[in-house]
């Protein structure tokens, strides 16, 4: 018997951004294990995590309220992103682009998603269409 959340693409999208992420955190330095490295790890597996959470036997309204604590993981691993790059933790700045354009478009996912329920939720969705940092 399949899951409902394992039909969904926007959940394939964060598994594949998870490994992306995991990659990124393993070629973190040693003195970022207990710091960065443990904080991007723990937010992009939330990201999947929710929303796997958000589709079992919930309303409209409780899945897009999941929907929700994705995108606010996923923005918190696009943080994680940012410190990792000034901190100069990565010689070659290329996964932290490929992790941030993936970031994008697992965003516009979720949002969609989350629109596409038509439920009542009580935040406002934000855009963040913002030209890429790295």
């Amino acid at each position: 018997m399949a899951f409902k959340f394992e039909k969904l693409e926007v959940w394939e999208g964060a598994l594949d951004y998870a490994d992306r992420v995991e990659a990124i955190a393993t070629a973190l330095p040693n003195h970022e294990r207990f710091n960065l490295s443990d904080q991007i790890r723990r937010a992009a597996t939330s990201v999947a995590l929710n929303i796997a959470e958000g589709s079992t036997g919930q309303s409209d309204a409780e899945q897009a309220r999941f929907l929700g604590y994705a995108q606010r993981s996923l923005i918190e691993t696009v943080a994680c992103l940012h410190l990792i790059r000034r901190r100069g933790h990565l010689a070659d700045p290329q996964p932290l682009r490929n992790a941030y354009r993936q970031a994008e478009v697992l965003l516009r996912q979720l949002v969609a998603f989350r629109r596409s329920l038509g439920a009542t939720v009580r935040e406002d969705l934000v855009s963040y269409d913002l030209p890429p940092p790295f």
